[in-house]
């Protein structure tokens, strides 16, 4: 699993989803950044941008396993686009990384279930359905196995291998229980070990 956190640390920054983010963050600037960051009842609570930059080098680093480099700009968006929304009733600042880590899994595996409903142009129709189109090396055959695994598995593997994450926060980040964490890393892990043999 080395292999895997080590063929992506070269993808920790976002380029085009952070400009494509700007305009809707500009707009936005007055209402968040006149929120009251520190008060009575709110626990250091930073500014939206200081909090996109320190979380965004994690976050898209994890989505371009979990959803692949062709759809990561586009997941990336999605999920600091829904932070920002609910960023102003945010009461307590201390676990923010969680946060915005549960709703980037959120965002992967809803990703997952809409790609299978979406069309994808083609000149020529396949005779088989493909799911993923944005393959981070078509060749390797690591990167086949983790593209085949069910959605939940994969979020649930990426948070263990890439990120290393505990099981008590795959848990906390993906809404279930610890056991349910634990089954989703153990049956993707063995998965990408048979297939790897």
């Amino acid at each position: 699993m080395g292999r895997l956190a080590g063929s992506i640390s070269h993808l920790a920054s976002p380029t085009r989803c952070s400009l494509r983010m700007a305009g809707e963050m500009d707009r936005r600037r007055m209402t968040v950044s006149g929120v009251q960051w520190s008060g009575a009842g709110r626990r250091s609570i930073p500014p939206f941008q200081t909090f996109l930059e320190a979380n965004r080098a994690p976050v898209y680093r994890f989505l371009v396993v979990a959803v692949g480099p062709q759809d990561a700009d586009d997941v990336f968006q999605e999920a600091f686009l829904a932070a920002l929304k609910a960023y102003r009733r945010l009461t307590d600042g201390t676990k923010l990384d969680r946060w915005i880590l549960t709703i980037a899994s959120r965002k992967a595996i809803d990703h997952h279930r809409g790609v299978s409903r979406r069309a994808v142009p083609s000149e020529d129709l396949p005779e088989t359905a493909t799911t993923d189109r944005g393959p981070l090396d078509a060749d390797d055959p690591l990167w086949r196995a983790v593209r085949s695994l069910p959605p939940r598995q994969r979020v649930a593997v990426v948070l263990r291998h890439v990120l290393d994450r505990s099981y008590a926060d795959i848990a906390e980040l993906m809404a279930c229980s610890e056991a349910t964490a634990r089954a989703n890393v153990h049956q993707g892990t063995k998965r990408l070990r048979e297939l790897m043999t």
